[in-house]
């Protein structure tokens, strides 16, 4: 009997194969019959020729020997150099043999039986070398991507594979994400419920309540009323048991006076009595629910009590808007939703959150505003400039185009500009203070044309006021009254001004120890406040022009003066006095204390707003900015008006919605900016 034997077949990839026998070691090519063609060297590994070359050229002594790049043996080179070397017997044949195997699977040209055929990756078109255009052949071939179509199939199906994974991959999220939202929703469910259980609750509360003193009030009643009736049995019986008294002993009287006197207070007694018989209180209680239409209110708020709340925003259909951010000032950014099938919503109430986080992944406060008709702003104030990434989630899954780049700017422009030289109805010249009422109107000292320009909130021109107080060219302080009116002090004639807001001169009044007045301010009592640059001093005289009081004089010592340039009234009727410095003094002119100094330079103009933000205009090295500082006086920022330069700034006016107005002395102009 012959014997059995087992024959174990092993299938090889073909990839595997070329990998392991038929590519070179060292240059990781495919062996060929030209370039890479295979060379058998005595320690029996097997190099291509190419790299052979390269290895001996690279060779700095030319020792006539080098080592394998395999097994680092040294091998001693024959007289005619790579190509005395033996070719590989072995890998030639199998490349023989894998080219036969390969030419089996190569599709093939069905109008060219021996031809292999192409694929053009640039045309999406199958072709051969005999039945293809010019396109694909000399000059037009290197405008096209031209391979083997077994290749092409082989790539297509990896391809193929590929997506289908990565579809696999997509379609398992989603599956996870929407089984999520499943128990998301249930989760809402039942916290939902249990909010309406307990809302209904505060209700039956609210109603058994009301049950409790309407039973409460009854019972109140029944007491008074009990308590009247128990006391009005209490005295019948008194009165029966004093009748009873005097009857029990008339049996034993025997003269008639006695008797006839019983018998007229019993008559007495009996028209007493009868009074006793008629209950002094009723036993009437009735409860009524319908009197009024309290049970239909009811009824009408309990059908209005609680709402459900439901949401057909999809999320990564909806967009944001990023609005310009500059770093201290409020900024922020528009949500705009939309349902699935991209129709904008109409209502609010979705749980939009936001987080912002600067370059160093700091987070940064950002509060939601729902406009209740699909919108949201996220507000917040970046705290320097920089880039910042803002996230934008609505029911924790994010919006199109989250995270968001959020470029933050040191740079605070002008909201707007008026006035330019000249002397017409929309120019300026030589304006140095500018003022505001609580309406929004602002006044502009237009000294070199001797009037004030009324601007409305939006700036537009309303009149002009003048020339009385503003004689001369040289009013160089303006302010507003606590009673409306406009109060001017004049360099030049020395005299303080108090007009309407119309241009009707309501008083006038100076003294003698003026010399160079510059600025004036009007305190809460209406007490004036005169700065004099020359003098070195502040005077305060009475709403009446009567002086009060004088503080200061030349020096720099605290409380003392150099150059004063401008002065205002802050917080709790405080005098804040510049020069190269900002100092601060009581309502009655003694000295409290000086802001920290910020740098060298002259101040122009300072004015505080409603929450003692103190802001100040500032020259300095030839630049001129607003610096904002917090009512300690820690300077806060500075405005640079970066696009539009502050040539020489000088008053400025806190005005409505955290804006200010600043006159530009050296550009004839004033300029509005936001600084909150």
């Amino acid at each position: 009997m012959m014997p059995s034997t087992l024959v174990e077949t092993v299938s090889l990839n073909y990839e595997d194969f070329n990998d392991s026998f038929l590519t070179c070691g060292t240059c990781l090519c495919m062996y060929d019959g030209v370039e890479h063609h295979p060379k058998l060297l005595p320690c029996s590994h097997t190099v291509c020729r190419g790299c052979l070359e390269r290895i001996i050229a690279a060779q700095t002594l030319d020792t006539g020997s080098f080592r394998c790049p395999i097994c680092r043996e040294v091998i001693t080179l024959p007289q005619g150099g790579v190509v005395a070397f033996p070719a590989s017997f072995l890998v030639n044949q199998l490349l023989d043999l894998m080219a036969s195997q390969r030419r089996d699977i190569i599709p093939k040209c069905s109008v060219h039986s021996n031809q292999e055929l192409l694929f053009c990756e640039t045309c999406d078109i199958v072709f051969c070398v005999l039945c293809t255009d010019g396109n694909h052949n000399d000059r037009g071939a290197s405008e096209h991507t031209v391979i083997p179509f077994a290749i092409a199939i082989k790539r297509m199906s990896e391809i193929l594979l590929y997506k289908a994974h990565l579809c696999i991959k997509n379609l398992n999220n989603a599956y996870e994400n929407v089984s999520e939202e499943l128990r998301r929703l249930e989760h809402s469910v039942d916290r939902t419920l249990d909010q309406i259980n307990r809302s209904f609750q505060d209700v039956v509360m609210v109603i058994d309540k009301r049950r409790h003193e309407c039973l409460q009030w009854v019972r109140k009643i029944r007491e008074e009323k009990k308590t009247i009736l128990k006391e009005q049995l209490d005295l019948i019986q008194a009165e029966k048991e004093r009748v009873q008294q005097e009857c029990d002993g008339l049996q034993y009287q025997v003269e008639v006076r006695n008797i006839t006197k019983k018998i007229g207070d019993l008559n007495e007694k009996l028209d007493t009595t009868s009074t006793l018989a008629e209950p002094r209180e009723n036993s009437f209680i009735r409860y009524e629910y319908k009197h009024n239409e309290a049970l239909k209110e009811i009824a009408r708020a309990v059908g209005k009590y609680g709402q459900i709340k439901v949401s057909t925003t999809f999320p990564a259909l909806s967009t944001a808007k990023i609005g310009e951010a500059t770093s201290h000032l409020r900024s922020s950014a528009r949500v705009s939703t939309v349902d699935y099938h991209g129709n904008p919503r109409s209502s609010g109430s979705d749980p939009v959150t936001a987080e912002l986080r600067t370059d160093a992944g700091e987070m940064v406060e950002t509060k939601i505003k729902d406009n209740d008709d699909g919108t949201y702003d996220i507000i917040f104030v970046p705290p320097k400039s920089g880039d910042m990434k803002l996230c934008i989630s609505i029911f924790c899954r994010p919006i199109k185009g989250s995270p968001f780049r959020v470029q933050v700017t040191d740079h605070i422009n002008s909201v707007w500009k008026f006035g330019s030289r000249g002397t017409g109805i929309l120019n300026l010249v030589q304006p140095v203070r500018v003022s505001a009422d609580t309406g929004g109107c602002v006044y502009i000292l237009d000294t070199g044309n001797s009037r004030i320009v009324v601007l409305g909130p939006g700036g537009e021109v309303i009149r002009h006021i003048g020339p009385a107080g503003l004689e001369q060219q040289s009013a160089t302080g303006l302010c507003t009254t606590p009673d409306g009116n406009l109060a001017v002090i004049n360099w030049r004639t020395k005299f303080v001004s108090i007009m309407t807001t119309e241009g009707d001169l309501v008083k006038k009044f100076t003294t003698q120890d003026f010399i160079e007045p510059i600025d004036i301010a009007v305190n809460s009592r209406g007490d004036i406040i005169v700065a004099d640059s020359s003098a070195g001093k502040v005077f305060i005289f009475d709403p009446s022009g009567i002086l009060m009081t004088t503080f200061g004089s030349k020096g720099e010592k605290d409380g003392q003066f150099k150059l004063i340039s401008a002065l205002t009234v802050g917080k709790c009727d405080e005098i804040l006095v510049t020069d190269h410095r900002v100092q601060i003094f009581s309502r009655d002119g003694k000295f409290s204390r000086r802001l920290p100094d910020t740098g060298k330079g002259q101040y122009g103009g300072i004015t505080v707003d409603a929450g003692g933000h103190i802001l100040a205009t500032k020259m300095e090295k030839g630049k001129g900015f607003v610096q904002v500082m917090n009512s300690s006086g820690k300077l806060l920022f500075c405005i640079d008006s970066y696009d539009s330069k502050l040539k020489r700034p000088s008053g400025l006016v806190a005005a409505l919605d955290f804006h200010i107005v600043v006159v530009d002395l050296g550009n004839d102009c004033i300029k509005k900016f936001r600084y909150k």
